[in-house]
């Protein structure tokens, strides 16, 4: 069977507030900086605005739920993005009602992306979770949040989590819950994806890759008999736009070895959208072609030339991109 895809390609950014790597010294997120840079997401005609999750990693990372509730504030056109919450480090009923509370806050323009996360074990260590149960422990939370986002009293039982006629409220803006995209490239993933997510989020995979996964979820939806009205699909794609191929991919690679502290430059050759803007475009568009739907750009290099890289994007490449963004009827 085929997935129900959107008909049309959406283009989001990646990441709010952030500092410029390698730096010394205690960061200091300014009110303004943030505010200036949805402005320009917004103004640029961008679809959405994402922030990723970690507890700790090799650079400062900040809170996603927290960033999109100041930045929802500033825009009322985005829909904002979590891609991806690793729900499994935290306690699903809290997290519940902070996500729930945010649909409200943002009026329903959010999409709660969750994973399983581990490139980092020691977000594990210092949350106390057994880093061999993140896969079972994402996927009870998953249940977890749908069932108290409903409105009505509820219970659950598991080996994580019990609780008997628990009623959350205010549900939701959206009904049901925000829809829930899963990250992950592993077949466990995509089925997980497939069984009880509405999309699927990927991350550092080919177009290639990307068509697999979609066959994977389809084959899995289609099994289990689940009737879907819509499917959502994502990718966080590494990008960065110039007229030197060797240059873009210098900046994408030196920022990306900085953030995960390794060597990034086969991962930015191999799952970048790298060079000039036809170059740009053309990877875009076999992104579409395998099934996404949602683009997240990810503006590999240094941080205070972003704004000269959303200008330059939105200038040289989106107009590329116009017969898949605002295809004819």
């Amino acid at each position: 069977m085929a997935l129900p895809l959107e008909p049309a390609l959406k283009i989001g950014v990646n990441t709010m507030h952030r500092r410029s790597e390698p730096a010394e010294g205690p960061w200091l997120p300014r009110i303004d900086e943030l505010v200036e840079m949805v402005q320009q997401v917004d103004r640029l005609g961008f679809d959405s605005f994402w922030c990723g999750d970690h507890i700790s990693m090799p650079i400062p990372f900040l809170d996603p739920l927290q960033q999109i509730a100041q930045a929802a504030v500033i825009s009322r056109r985005l829909t904002f993005g979590v891609g991806v919450y690793l729900l499994p480090l935290r306690n699903f009923a809290p997290v519940a009602k902070q996500v729930s509370t945010l649909d409200l806050l943002t009026e329903g323009r959010l999409i709660f992306g969750v994973g399983v996360g581990g490139e980092f074990p020691k977000e594990y260590a210092v949350s106390g979770i057994p880093r061999e149960e993140r896969g079972a422990r994402l996927s009870d939370g998953i249940r977890v949040l749908k069932k108290l986002w409903s409105g009505e009293k509820v219970s659950h039982a598991s080996r994580f989590l019990t609780f008997d006629e628990v009623d959350m409220r205010p549900a939701p803006a959206q009904p049901g819950g925000p829809p829930v995209w899963c990250g992950g490239r592993s077949k466990p993933a995509l089925r997980r994806a497939a069984r009880i997510g509405d999309g699927w989020h990927s991350y550092a995979i080919t177009a290639d890759m990307y068509r697999d996964g979609i066959r994977t979820i389809a084959e899995t939806v289609e099994e289990t008999g689940r009737a879907l009205e819509t499917f959502g699909t994502g990718h966080l794609l590494f990008a960065r736009v110039s007229d030197n191929y060797e240059q873009a991919l210098d900046e994408a690679a030196g920022h990306l070895s900085t953030r995960y502290n390794m060597d990034m430059r086969p991962a930015a050759k191999r799952y970048g959208a790298i060079g000039a803007p036809d170059d740009v475009a053309a990877t875009i568009h076999d992104f579409f072609d395998a099934g996404v739907r949602h683009i997240t750009l990810d503006l590999a290099g240094p941080y205070e030339r972003r704004g000269e890289q959303l200008e330059r994007f939105a200038a040289d490449v989106m107009p590329r991109l116009r017969d898949i963004t605002h295809p004819k009827a």
